[in-house]
């Protein structure tokens, strides 16, 4: 088969390498890819929402199957741009419809479909411009902590946990008549904080049957111990000590199962990932978040845990056969820790050359993935704030996690940094 990946990240570099091991795949092009993506086949540097564009590639290049790495695309349509199209719609896409992508593209309509469906979430309230005053008070009623959440795409920066009524009503004045997530925070959601510790759940599904195939543990805050702001992920670990046997069987009565049962029962297309965002609040699971795609850095480490051909999975997901798939995981810890730019998640320069890939050990129980960066000339260089991810296999966490940091030791770019502590409280 010809596989092309749409995304530039660490996910779709793991997506590149994982499915590069197949015996399905043939040629494998990703759009437009990053420096690591190019280690594995053929990069185009194509936008990921540009669909005619993506169009003309999956022609030219006799493309058999789509994989979509970001939400963008999804919520946008792309899905639905191919089904509805004669020269496109045989070609197998991985992801939801415009529709089923909502779950992740609305926080409103999520929270719907959870209350349409009994799955367990915090209670919440929704406000518009047309609102306002009424959100004012709202919160001036509340207790605290609470969270505000842009309903929008916000490329995960829209969530905010205020710990005072003065700062959520400023939040939210900030939201919805400053448009500080542009259109995304058109509408808030606001959320009862939930205590408890998070975790993320992969589900691949072909709107009917489904499969999990991972689980990890995202840190998202810049500053060791989980302060400062928030980014698009720090580092991952799986397995998480507390997902147990008597947690996940929870976890898939009470969220997956009526999830998938809800998105049939809607008739929503969708043949592909589905993220559950919880949080286990007293070892009850709770839905803080659906994302119609894999993570990152959640991927990261829940591919290279994954022992399945990755494109027979794919495969069955469009043409059936799901149900009987057994899904195997390496029982080892995975941990990864990502490399980012200094700056960030704020503002940080570009065209930084790397330097010490070339010095690292190849070794089957370490993987680079590439998340920030581009060739120019034979150097790699920085090209975002996310820069490589480093993932780690080991006895426990703590070996992964160290075995990741002493790589990233012989690593550097100007202004670089990590946390040295994913996987502390464990």
């Amino acid at each position: 088969m010809n596989i092309l990946i749409l995304g530039a990240g660490g996910r779709e570099h793991t997506f590149a390498w994982k499915i590069k091991q197949s015996s399905h795949c043939s040629q494998l092009f990703t759009a437009p890819g990053n420096a690591g993506t190019a280690l594995c086949g053929e990069n185009i540097n194509v936008s990921v929402t540009d669909f005619d564009a993506v169009k003309e590639i999956c022609l030219s290049r006799k493309i058999d199957m789509v994989v979509v790495g970001p939400e963008d695309p999804l919520v946008m349509g792309i899905y639905d741009y191919f089904k509805e199209d004669e020269s496109l719609k045989n070609i197998i896409l991985i992801g939801p419809s415009a529709a089923a992508a909502q779950l992740e593209g609305s926080k409103a309509f999520s929270k719907h479909f959870m209350q349409r469906h009994n799955i367990p979430t915090a209670s919440y309230a929704e406000f518009t411009d047309a609102n306002f005053e009424e959100g004012l008070q709202y919160l001036q009623q509340h207790s605290q902590p609470i969270v505000l959440k842009a309903d929008g795409l916000a490329a995960g920066k829209g969530v905010v946990i205020c710990e005072t009524v003065a700062e959520a009503q400023k939040v939210f004045t900030s939201m919805i008549k400053e448009r500080q997530f542009g259109e995304a925070s058109a509408k808030v959601v606001i959320e009862e904080f939930l205590q408890g510790i998070e975790v993320s759940v992969f589900v691949l599904t072909d709107g009917k049957d489904y499969k999990i195939i991972g689980h990890a543990k995202d840190y998202k805050r810049i500053g060791v111990g989980d302060t400062g702001l928030n980014t698009g992920g720090m580092g991952c670990v799986s397995p998480v000590p507390f997902v147990n046997d008597v947690f996940m069987n929870k976890v898939e009565k009470t969220i997956i199962a009526p999830t998938i049962k809800g998105i049939h029962e809607e008739k929503l297309d969708y043949k592909g990932f589905v993220f559950f965002g919880l949080i286990n609040v007293n070892n009850e699971p709770f839905v803080i978040e659906y994302n119609c795609r894999m993570g990152d850095p959640e991927t990261e480490v829940v591919l290279p845990k994954l022992k399945n051909d990755f494109v027979e999975l794919l495969k069955a997901v469009d043409k059936g056969g799901l149900q009987t798939c057994t899904i195997e995981t390496d029982e080892r810890a995975c941990c990864t820790v990502m490399a980012v730019s200094g700056g960030y998640p704020g503002n940080y320069k570009k065209d930084i050359k790397i330097t010490g890939l070339e010095n690292v050990k190849k070794e089957n129980d370490i993987l680079i993935f590439h998340a920030g960066t581009k060739q120019n000339n034979g150097d790699i260089l920085t090209n975002g704030g996310r820069v490589l991810a480093v993932s780690s296999f080991g006895k426990n966490i703590k070996e992964a996690v160290d075995k990741s940091t002493e790589v990233l030791n012989e690593i550097s770019f100007e202004g670089m940094y990590f946390r040295k502590d994913i996987g502390y409280e464990f």
